[in-house]
């Protein structure tokens, strides 16, 4: 049974949205004491100068949309971060220095472009970013002066196909990006390119259908060993790759099953600090080079990445620093003994929340009898409940047991929430995470209705009580359930969806154009009939349960057109459909106005429901 509706300013689901969390963090390696922080004290994510000995946080940026996430020179003496228009991701990297200041534009010259990667060399000489335009992917490097003057920007590689990289080593003499160029999919090589003349130095390959990706160099001047995985076996593995003498180390790691990712090295370089994921729990190890040793660390349970994105790294001293959270602990930055991982003490402590219910990991099968895994929050009371289905972003992304506000809000009212792990999820394997390659929105949604299935026939959904939810690429999924299996769902809050994949590349950012050409394995115009099958656009007709759509008019990754031309379709059709705008882009930053987006939600869901 639903449970009254709290709207007060004061309700308990509202106060854990705000407590301040560490979202991400960074040491300028060759000045500790200065660091880098993400976080949201003020209401959205911005950046803040850290004072690691003092724990001390001053505010650098403030822009209205938010700054999710930055990169701190390793003096301390500069922290760049990409600037773009209300949130939209497209304009150019910026640096201001450590105290604070007016921002720098780093690349003055060049158009206004999006981007995945930035990079600085350790020893600060050099850094490196890819930027994305009308012509592909372009990798660029640039010189910074020992009194931080920088140079012109120079190009390295440029490739129409997605680049990810540069990675740099220590002074920034050899620059490493993954390459798909040679597949057109999403399996990367390796190139090592001289950072100064552009030269191609080397390559390494694991043939067509597996996909190498670059982490990190060592930080010693003059080692020019690689960190980097391979999924050459079915799932990744490290890796440690020298372009230089073309020596390749292949971790042995046979006693761990699942994918293990490489975070860091130590600043001796012996020692590799390593992420293991299994069945979406992970857990971290050392591995020492030396001794050939793999070493389990007795941390605290929960997560440590997020979205796979790394979370840990070696700290100062004897210590590594670690974003820990839970499904009732809001991230936080914690040190643990770099021998044992035994929690040595809170760095820089999240906010206060109320207590809320955990999750457990549960695994079902899907229609094809594929184990799928997900995570269950039940409310308090006896099943079955109203309930939430909640697919995650990405798809190449993984849920692991983290602090999700939303889900907690659920479960105060009374809502049962799973969020699973569809097929496309990440660390699962490669055969799992390339199933839906080229048919989007197939495996997918038949792991959705293999969960609705267990729900009922684990009495814990209501039949009728099932509603969909999800941000971003699980807004879509959302989406394409109600028109593709249009009985199942009593109804659907989409945010920032793909509402068409025909049409949305028209307004999207470079970068989203070149994924998006990747994961359907051709352009709408090589494969129109695969654009058309994979957009809910296509199945409005079918839909049948109300839909809720929450998402930004400065939106690059999931652009506004295609949802207005969807909300139109569906409303000459007679369905109920009710579209929210906020005005930034994809990155939801401001803590206020995800509050409303939540009460939003929770108002549909309880109106639906009668």
């Amino acid at each position: 049974m639903l449970k009254e509706l709290r709207l007060e300013n004061t309700a308990a689901w509202k106060q854990r949205f705000r407590a301040p969390t560490i979202e991400w963090t960074q040491l300028a390696k060759a000045a500790p004491n200065r660091g880098l922080v993400v976080s949201n004290p003020s209401g959205a994510d911005q950046l803040y100068a850290w004072d690691v000995p003092a724990g001390e946080l001053r505010q650098l940026t403030r822009r209205p949309e938010g700054t999710s996430s930055g990169f701190i020179s390793p003096d301390g003496r500069h922290v760049y971060y990409h600037d773009d228009q209300h949130g939209n991701e497209i304009g150019h990297y910026v640096r201001v220095p450590f105290e604070g200041g007016e921002p720098q534009d780093v690349t003055p010259d060049l158009p206004p472009y999006s981007s995945f990667n930035f990079t600085i060399s350790p020893a600060g000489s050099r850094i490196g970013f890819t930027a994305a335009g009308a012509g592909g992917f372009s990798a660029w490097c640039i010189d910074v002066g020992s009194d931080g003057a920088l140079g012109a920007p120079r190009r390295l590689y440029r490739s129409p196909k997605i680049v990810i990289g540069p990675v740099l080593s220590h002074a920034g003499e050899i620059a490493v990006m993954a390459s798909s160029e040679r597949t057109g999919m999403q399996h990367f090589g390796l190139l090592a390119f001289d950072g100064a003349s552009g030269e191609k130095l080397a390559g390494l390959w694991d043939g067509p259908v597996s996909s190498i990706e670059p982490i990190t160099f060592a930080p010693i001047a003059g080692d020019f060993r690689l960190l980097a995985t391979t999924n050459r076996t079915g799932v990744k593995r490290p890796l440690i790759w020298n372009p230089r003498s073309s020596e390749r180390i292949d971790l042995p790691l046979d006693e761990l099953d699942g994918e293990v990712i490489p975070l860091d090295w130590s600043a001796d370089a012996n020692r590799i600090l390593l992420s293991h994921f299994s069945q979406a729990v992970e857990r971290l190890y050392i591995y020492d080079l030396t001794g050939k040793t793999l070493t389990r660390l007795n941390h605290p349970g929960g997560t440590y990445s997020f979205y796979e994105l790394p979370g840990a790294y070696f700290g100062p001293g004897n210590e590594i620093f670690a974003h820990w959270q839970d499904s009732t602990h809001p991230e936080q930055l914690i040190a643990l003994d770099d021998k044992t991982g035994v929690q040595t003490r809170v760095v820089l402590s999240a906010g206060d929340v109320p207590p809320g219910h955990g999750w457990k990991s549960i695994t079902f099968a899907s229609t094809d009898g594929m184990p799928i895994q997900g995570w269950l929050g039940l409310p308090d009371g006896e099943g079955p409940f109203p309930t939430i289905l909640h697919t995650h972003g990405g798809p190449e992304a993984v849920m692991t047991e983290y602090f999700h506000a939303e889900c907690q809000s659920w479960l105060d009212h009374g809502f049962a929430f799973l969020t699973i792990n569809y097929r496309g999820s990440t660390t699962f394997g490669r055969k799992f995470q390339e199933a839906i390659w080229g048919d989007l929105g197939h495996w997918e949604i038949e792991d959705m209705v293999a969960a609705r299935d267990w729900l009922v026939e684990h009495g814990i959904a209501r039949s009728d009580q099932i509603l969909l939810t999800g941000w971003s690429y699980g807004g879509y999924l959302t989406l394409h359930a109600l028109g593709t299996r249009p009985d199942l769902w009593a109804g659907g809050m989409a945010g920032m969806p793909v509402a068409d994949w025909v049409t949305m590349v028209d307004d999207s950012a470079d970068t989203l154009k070149g994924y998006q050409v990747a994961m359907f394995g051709g352009t709408r115009e090589q494969k129109p009939e695969q654009y058309a099958a994979s957009s809910p656009i296509t199945y409005a007709e079918h839909v049948k349960a109300p839909i809720l759509i929450v998402t930004g008019r400065n939106d690059t990754r999931t652009p506004a057109r295609p949802i207005e031309a969807y909300e139109a379709k569906l409303k000459a059709l007679g369905k109920s459909i009710e579209v929210h705008w906020f005005e930034t882009g994809h990155v939801r930053a401001d803590v206020e106005e995800t509050i409303r987006h939540q009460e939003r939600m929770l108002r549909f869901a309880y109106r639906v429901l009668g």
